[in-house]
């Protein structure tokens, strides 16, 4: 048995108008080699100037993590060869990053659930930890390579763009982790508004070093770092591979060999890329195009207190004046979007458990089905609420009403025509439901003498026939209420 220890590097894309040291337009999709000048293509007499936006996104994030902003940063070159680097070197940061000594707080032991209908009923609470974050520095992105056959392209537009990396300390000890870590990252780089966070596109990147040693063992083991993961499924997959791989290496009594491994989804496997480098490799020296950077406690502070209400503390305030629960406010601060769009719902229908049940639930499965996010669903607050407003005083039931959500993400008709135009106001009228429960009663003779006979289960059935009867439009309180009294007097 082996204890994991793994440490996450995580590349975000900042987003900004233009790149980190140029002013070329930074642009996702643009044409190749589209979005390039003479600074992020490093033509001899160019001279980079940094981006101040970026540099401030940078302390953003690294505040967020309760991180030592640095009153002196200044930037070096790290060298190395690529065809996707322009320059031959790297615009980052070595000894005098921008931040150290932070950490983020996770929760771990993932909560156990029991799910009925496809909803979560009950969750145990997770404990939590404090995963180290041991740096954060500013640096420029390289290229992009294609490959198309036997050929390989090679488009800049991705170089220079402003990058930010932060990295923790080797302390998370499993794959879940580290899915942890990530989520919670990446719910505070939404929250500050600092990059879009879509790997898809790769603005949002994680390499992880992994080794293994003996439980009680200081010393680290031989590690590898694992690339190529483009979700965050992916590097929980990998890494859990990776510990059976290393495991079973060592098991052998054979050694590990330290190098950098690539993830291949389609065969679930690592597969070797090259010899992992050491910082010496990489010959850093100071930047001799910039100037190092002073910054004051004021201009630190000024940062600070203009920092955005961030997902820990929105998961407290509603807890504190919703009364939701942990489960609930987990779910609803993943995106600040959903998170805002609650609170919309909520000045318009003062009902925060029936309106984060309806986010979390069919809210939630028509924006992944749809592959779109709240902002782009269109539907304003007021029609969600008047469409729970319906479910919550029993007008049209729960099954309806996801129905009528759909049919109205699929129309431009309203909450309330399509509820006439389908006819799904429930029946609660006595007179109305008196003549469908008595051809139940009269068609279900056995499932009467049931019940009568002390089989409490047998009353579901006939609700459920009543229900059918009535094509779903009969109140089940009622008509059961009804069942009851006409049973009780037979």
């Amino acid at each position: 048995m082996y204890e994991t220890v793994i440490g996450l590097e995580v590349h975000v894309q900042l987003k900004t108008r233009t790149k980190a040291f140029c002013g070329c337009l930074n642009e996702f999709g643009s044409g190749a080699n589209t979005r390039t000048c003479p600074v992020c293509l490093g033509f001899p007499g160019s001279l980079p100037v940094l981006n101040e936006m970026a540099f401030e996104h940078g302390m953003k994030v690294a505040l967020a993590l309760n991180c030592q902003i640095q009153n002196f940063t200044k930037f070096d070159r790290k060298n190395y060869f690529y065809p996707d680097l322009p320059k031959n070197y790297q615009i980052s940061q070595y000894d005098l990053p921008l931040a150290l000594d932070g950490g983020l707080k996770i929760k771990i032991n993932p909560s156990a659930t029991l799910r009925i209908d496809g909803e979560r009923s009950r969750t145990i609470k997770d404990k939590e930890k404090t995963i180290p974050v041991k740096r954060v520095h500013l640096e420029e992105d390289a290229g992009k390579l294609i490959h198309e056959g036997q050929d390989s392209l090679v488009d800049y537009n991705r170089a220079g763009v402003p990058l930010l990396e932060i990295v923790t300390e080797p302390m998370i000890n499993s794959p879940d982790e580290a899915y942890e870590y990530l989520s919670e990252l990446k719910a505070i780089l939404k929250y500050l508004e600092v990059s879009d966070c879509d790997m898809e596109k790769g603005s949002l990147r994680c390499d992880a070093n992994i080794s293994l040693r003996l439980p009680g063992e200081k010393k680290l083991g031989t590690k590898t770092e694992l690339k190529n993961m483009n979700s965050f499924k992916a590097v929980r997959e990998a890494l859990h591979y990776e510990i059976k791989r290393q495991a079973g290496i060592l098991e052998s009594g054979q050694r590990i060999i330290q190098e950098t491994l690539l993830w291949d989804e389609a065969l679930s496997r690592t597969v070797a890329m090259r010899s992992k480098e050491e910082a010496m490799d990489y010959r850093y020296f100071p930047e001799p195009d910039l100037p190092g950077f002073v910054l004051s406690e004021e201009k630190i502070r000024a940062v600070k207190d203009n920092l955005p209400e961030l997902p820990q503390a929105l998961k407290q305030r509603f807890i504190r004046d919703y009364g939701l629960s942990d489960y609930d406010v987990e779910i609803l601060a993943q995106e600040k979007q959903v998170a805002d769009y609650f609170e919309a719902c909520f000045k318009v229908y003062p009902r925060a458990k029936s309106i984060s049940n309806w986010l979390i639930g069919p809210i939630s499965y028509e924006l992944n089905s749809r592959n779109l996010d709240i902002q782009s669903l269109g539907l304003k607050p007021p029609e969600l609420t008047a469409l729970i407003s319906f479910v919550d005083q029993e007008k049209i039931s729960n099954l309806s009403a996801k129905e009528v959500l759909t049919e109205r993400l699929n129309s431009k008709n309203t909450i309330e025509e399509i509820i006439k135009e389908k006819d799904l106001l429930q029946i609660r009228d006595s007179g109305e439901l008196s003549a469908i429960i008595d051809a139940v009663l009269g068609a279900n003779q056995k499932s009467v003498q049931d019940y009568l006979s002390g089989k409490t289960g047998a009353m579901m059935f006939l609700v459920g026939q009543a229900m059918r009867q009535s094509k779903g439009k009969a109140n089940p309180k009622i008509a059961q209420e009804m069942l009851k009294e006409r049973l009780k007097n037979a």
